[in-house]
């Protein structure tokens, strides 16, 4: 998939394309069934198929205090979009000035001059141009004028009247429910950020940890300890196929050693030879196991970990690790 950022990017030798628009945080189902329609209209006209998105999201613009959280940074999304066929993703940096376009305005610029756009599919909800003044009639009537046609994609339900979306997604994750998570995003949530130094507490422990920095993206589930996966490549995640690790991840600010920074860490089951500070990583969860609770004394919190390791293990259904013996004498 090409990723252009901005529309000077787009190649001059672009004849024709299907084009949707949206934020795509998460990229979850409802997304995917957009975006196999645009993948499957393209290919039937002989058409480019192109997906038009945003960065940062609008409500950070126009609302900051109220900005969600992002289920993904932009490198996700974009890896995300990239599985689902698509050709290319035009990423339009989001600005009181290109807000201020009129529908018409953004309508001609970017999807007929830019993006030489022979069909839109857009969501019933659709929104655009200045004030968000935009709807799916205005496109309709924007195509008639401007010589594109418009493809109406009904919401996809995923139980009973409850559409799949960002939120519904974002509500799972404060719970804690990554499983139910997974289920809307069709894939586990992930994380990405560097690994940095932390106070080294998991090593002395036996189960070293990689930190996630505190300028990691995507949407920090609910405190507690999960069983998921480490992403990993010296690469920064380019290889074909970066390794992919089994891990107990702990959500929270250490209750037991009087922590107040609330971390993301993980421990890659039974290894302690792996250095990875300053590498680029991506956590993915898969189940919650226990929600985050304060020990009395380190030993207690040792046995928990051990308990935690052996069911991430059978979670992951991989086999459980050795279990590896706590430094004597470093602990608080």
């Amino acid at each position: 998939m090409e990723r252009w950022y901005g529309i000077d990017q787009v190649p001059a030798d672009l004849t024709a394309s299907v084009v949707t628009i949206g934020n795509f945080d998460g990229v979850h189902l409802g997304h995917r069934a957009v975006l196999a329609d645009v993948v499957d209209t393209a290919h039937a006209l002989g058409c480019q198929s192109v997906a038009v998105t945003f960065d940062p999201h609008p409500a950070a613009v126009h609302r900051p205090q109220e900005a969600p959280e992002l289920l993904t940074g932009l490198a996700d999304r974009l890896d995300l979009l990239a599985e689902t066929g698509l050709d290319a993703t035009l990423v339009i940096a989001y600005t009181a000035g290109f807000a201020a376009q009129s529908p018409e305005e953004f309508a001609r610029r970017t999807l007929v001059d830019a993006l030489r756009v022979r069909r839109v599919v857009v969501g019933e909800d659709v929104r655009f141009g200045r004030d968000n003044s935009g709807d799916r009639t205005t496109m309709v009537q924007l195509g008639e004028r401007l010589g594109f046609s418009v493809q109406l994609v009904k919401d996809v339900s995923a139980v009973g009247d409850r559409r799949w979306s960002s939120t519904w997604v974002r509500e799972l994750l404060a719970a804690g429910d990554c499983a139910g998570a997974s289920a809307v995003l069709g894939r586990p949530h992930r994380m990405r950020g560097s690994v940095v130094h932390g106070e080294a507490r998991g090593r002395q422990l036996g189960f070293p940890t990689a930190n996630l920095a505190t300028d990691a993206t995507g949407t920090v589930p609910a405190d507690g300890v999960y069983a998921g996966w480490l992403l990993w490549d010296p690469r920064h995640l380019q290889a074909a196929q970066p390794h992919r690790l089994p891990a107990a991840i702990s959500i929270g600010t250490n209750p037991t050693f009087d922590g107040t920074v609330r971390q993301v860490e993980a421990h890659v089951l039974g290894r302690r030879d792996l250095d990875l500070y300053d590498e680029e990583v991506v956590v993915e969860f898969v189940r919650r196991l226990r929600p985050t609770v304060r020990f009395e004394g380190f030993e207690a919190l040792v046995e928990q970990m051990r308990r935690d390791v052996v069911e991430a293990a059978d979670v992951l259904d991989v086999p459980r690790p050795e279990l590896l013996p706590a430094v004597p004498g470093v602990i608080p």
